[in-house]
């Protein structure tokens, strides 16, 4: 049964879409005990209730006064202001909404009029505005911050949508994206979110690799430490496909478009077309058969070149041999080689009998084969790379020159590709419903590369399988921590083509992910430096205190369902309040979010004081 309304004052006058309200007397508590409810008082931020015949118009507090009554005019010849019988308390509403049929909406059909009753907001129009619906399932976050009314908030809107969590640091952002997803996997649909979703978390700072995190066992979660700094990194599995992707190893090489690219995808080409060790053996064997039987006309160095190669990759020296000294005969420009017992191993540019046992090809092609087996998918790309460079140095001389710069910057990149990364042809089974993937020990090179190379692969895997069923009967969730780390567009479109290449996967992702159920959270501490074009197709937020000018200035263009006055109370926010607003809720609502206290993401500030204290146990 609903409770008899407080009532507190009268519209005594309305322009545009303010309305000014003549309180019945000037009481100033915040809080009211009304018939074993506790209301909050006509505060600046509290809602409002005006009664108009069978409607509930909503309104929020914008502002209050006090109206001198027997000094209207304000002249200095009375000295009567603001005494007790001369005040007169008034407030300032904006409307939100309109409560009919028990049903919260908002609409623009009943405006406050003069003489309308205004009433304290009870505790049951506090559950139609917040949305309170017994019947959807739903998570809680926290409390209203002028109420301390419990808030849930929908799973169906909110995880079915990008969502956007900032705030500066210490205010609270990780807490609420651990609560989040906390709340959601120890829902009642937990069993079915295990069957039919996966969560990918990109740690930038390592605050989520606590055992406990996100309330879920290993069976159910893995974490990844990605480390370049230690030998025992953990790997992330990744398929041979998006390992051999040219727009991206271009990129990464840092490859100059003239010679480079294009030498990188004719590498790529050929190498793809290798079936197995055995074909790379031939494939090796045969170029270096191509430089033996030309020699007249190839520089020797590129035979040693050659050699140098077969060395990285671990051949026996004695199998090296024969070509070390027949280099050097070749320095004397003899076209014609012959081995100790005056056989000719080469005669009219082809390899001999006598030429074929001498360098023991079959045992270098059997041993080639071995060696190149025995290393990773990335190191077998190195080296077919290097060999590659060799074939260069042959054909186009001059280009060899020009890609040689790239040579060790693929080294370098691929070396530390190598730690974190294992190459699989089928991932379906190497990962859980939460994986966790921790970059604070991964050098600059892997921590920019990772996040896009799996943000990528498993966007267009995803996307691969509705495509071709037609339905969508998985969802993926991407959650990106320290978003600007990797979604930055400083320097987009100013031949950066890392940053222009990664932006337009992500740009991708956040347009079209939704319809396949491909879902983004990011969260930020600097949301302006964030791509606009991501941030505005972001459905729902989350923002924490906020003080920076540019930051905010870009939520005020971003966010159309954040009204004025809620966007002034964002840089006021305390620790752990945070206004939640988007396509999910009908109003912006401010929300204490609720601290988890024996599972919270490492991210607290540092105490000093007990960290320097010399007696920390002690009671003083």
């Amino acid at each position: 049964m609903e409770s008899l309304p407080k009532k507190i004052g009268v519209i005594i006058s309305v322009d545009g879409n303010v309305s000014q309200v003549g309180l019945y007397n000037t009481t100033n508590d915040a809080d009211i005990f009304w018939y074993g409810d506790i209301l909050s008082g006509a505060k600046v931020g509290a809602f409002v209730t005006i009664h108009q015949n069978m409607v509930k118009i909503i309104a929020t507090v914008v502002s209050e006064s006090i109206i001198d009554q027997q000094n209207i005019s304000n002249l200095d010849l009375y000295d009567n202001r603001y005494r007790q019988n001369s005040m007169k308390r008034s407030i300032s509403l904006k409307v939100k909404g309109v409560i009919e049929n028990q049903r919260f909406s908002i609409t623009s059909r009943f405006v406050p009029m003069i003489g309308n009753e205004v009433c304290l907001t009870t505790q049951e129009e506090l559950d139609l505005i917040y949305g309170v619906v017994q019947s959807e399932p739903s998570i809680s976050i926290g409390k209203s911050l002028l109420e301390g009314k419990d808030i849930n908030i929908p799973i169906d809107k909110i995880f079915a949508s990008h969502i956007g969590i900032f705030g500066n640091t210490g205010s609270g952002k990780s807490n609420t994206l651990h609560k989040m997803y906390y709340e959601l996997f120890q829902s009642s649909l937990k069993t079915y979110i295990n069957q039919k979703s996966q969560f990918f978390v990109i740690d930038f700072n390592g605050e989520y690799v606590g055992e406990s995190m996100f309330g879920l066992t290993d069976d159910n979660k893995e974490i990844f430490n990605i480390s370049t700094r230690i030998d025992e990194s953990d790997k992330i599995v990744i398929t041979r496909r998006y390992l051999l992707d040219p727009d991206l190893l271009s990129i990464l090489f840092d490859a100059k478009p003239g010679t480079q690219v294009p030498f990188l995808r004719e590498a790529l080409r050929k190498y793809k077309s290798i079936q197995n060790e055995t074909s790379f053996a031939r494939f090796e064997v045969g170029l270096l058969t191509t430089i033996l039987k030309d020699l007249k006309n190839i520089d020797r160095v590129t035979l040693e070149k050659w050699i140098k190669v077969g060395e990285l990759l671990g051949l026996n020296d004695l199998l090296l041999k024969p070509f070390k000294e027949c280099s050097k005969e070749l320095s004397y420009g003899n076209t014609y080689i012959k081995n100790k017992k005056g056989k000719h191993l080469f005669k009219n540019d082809q390899i001999t009998k006598e030429g074929d046992d001498y360098f023991g090809f079959d045992k270098l092609r059997e041993e080639l084969a071995d060696k190149f087996k025995s290393v990773s998918e990335i190191k077998k790309l190195y080296f077919f790379i290097e060999f590659q460079r060799v074939y260069v140095a042959i054909y186009d001389p001059k280009t060899s020159e020009f890609i040689s710069p790239m040579i060790k910057r693929i080294e370098n990149s691929l070396d530390a590709l190598d730690r974190v990364v294992e190459v699989k042809d089928d991932i379906s089974t190497s990962y859980k419903m939460l994986n966790i993937f921790s970059l604070v020990n991964a050098n600059q090179e892997v921590t920019r590369l990772i996040p896009m190379l799996i943000s990528k692969m498993f966007y267009d895997i995803h996307k691969n399988e509705v495509s071709a069923s037609g339905v969508v009967n998985k969802t993926m969730h991407l959650i990106i921590d320290e978003a600007h780390n990797i979604l930055n567009d400083v320097n987009k479109n100013n031949r950066d083509d890392w940053k222009d290449y990664r932006l337009s996967v992500f740009e991708e992702i956040i347009k079209e992910g939704r319809k396949f159920g491909f879902y983004l959270t990011l969260a930020s501490q600097r949301p302006s430096d964030i791509s606009m074009t991501i941030v505005s197709q972001l459905h729902n937020f989350f923002v924490h205190r906020i003080v920076n000018d540019k930051d905010l200035q870009l939520l005020e263009n971003t966010m159309p369902t954040l009204d004025y006055s809620s966007y002034k109370r964002i840089p006021l926010l305390g620790q752990g309040e945070v206004v939640i607003t988007g396509k999910a809720f009908n109003m912006p609502f401010f929300v204490v979010v609720n601290r988890l206290k024996s599972v919270r993401p490492n991210s607290d500030d540092i105490s000093l004081v007990r960290l320097w204290d010399p007696n920390p146990n002690s009671d003083g």
